[in-house]
């Protein structure tokens, strides 16, 4: 080999590995990091502030604030869906819905950490709570107005939260997810009364035999069908959300027994009433029928 060739032989490795990208991640930012603009990570880690001195206050807190944080996902999806039911869009409501089946399966486990508290592991740091309780939830109370559970004395609470009380005000005026669900039915040819049409949509949604015949009609038919597959999709989310309610009352069986809750409630025996309760109710008296 000449001494040219040779030279070059040796000089082609370095420059290949100078032109090769670098394996490590960029470490040198001007600022905040990207992922801290984005996400906001060192607000969400900065906002736990115990009250009292137990360590387990800080799993009660951190826990609590995740299920806000879904509250928000989720309201955040079935207002997607009920945008698309209005405009007739059943897959892109059936997506959302689907998206927030996930989420309440995501929402449901936050209930581990807490599920098995005893009475003295609570009350070692309930007294922090003062009078809060996650009845003042108003981002829960936004998911249970999407749900048909409305109560304008609801809003009470948060009078002193004119931004909350807003918002709040406006998904208590608005129709339900089920009452665009229903709409949506009566523009494809269903008998859905004008009753429950035309109905006071700051109420709380009241069964109708008419609506349970319309659901019997449609399980009747084409199980295949998009107006059935819709109707199976809210049977997860009303499921979902009847074990979410079982698994509130569980752990606050467990960690309190049948004391006042700590906003002032009947505690357990509030929780039982709610515990029976179903979402969508036509949704599942139909199946008697079919």
């Amino acid at each position: 080999m000449s001494p040219k060739a040779h030279e070059a032989s040796t000089a082609a490795p370095e420059a290949t590995a100078a032109t090769e990208p670098s394996e490590a991640p960029n470490l040198d930012f001007a600022g905040t990091t990207p992922y801290e603009d984005y996400v906001q990570a060192d607000v969400l880690t900065h906002l736990q502030h115990p009250r009292s001195d137990d360590p387990g206050e800080m799993v009660f807190l951190v826990t609590t604030q995740v299920m806000e944080l879904w509250f928000t996902v989720i309201v955040h999806e079935w207002e997607t869906a009920a945008g698309a039911l209005r405009r007739d869009d059943i897959p892109v409501a059936v997506a959302a819905l689907k998206r927030s089946i996930r989420e309440l399966d995501a929402l449901n486990a936050s209930w581990r950490p807490l599920a098995q508290l005893t009475p003295a592991q609570f009350n070692s740091y309930r007294g922090a709570l003062g009078e809060g309780s996650g009845f003042q939830s108003a981002m829960y109370r936004r998911m249970e107005f999407l749900l048909g559970e409305k109560s304008a004395s609801m809003l009470v609470p948060h009078r002193g939260a004119p931004r909350v009380h807003a918002e709040l005000e406006k998904a208590l005026q608005e129709p339900s997810l089920y009452d665009e669900v229903l709409r949506l039915l009566a523009r494809r040819g269903y008998a859905v009364p004008d009753a429950v049409l035309e109905r006071d949509l700051s109420r709380r949604y009241e069964p109708s035999p008419e609506v349970e015949a319309v659901w019997t009609e449609l399980y009747s038919g084409d199980e295949s069908g998009e107006l059935a597959r819709l109707g199976e999709t809210l049977t997860d989310v009303g499921e979902l959300i009847w074990r979410w309610r079982n698994d509130h009352l569980v752990a606050t069986r467990r960690a309190m027994g049948s004391k006042t809750g700590t906003g002032g409630s009947a505690g357990v025996a509030w929780l039982e009433k709610r515990a029976v309760k179903n979402v969508f109710p036509e949704l599942w008296t139909a199946r008697s029928h079919v």
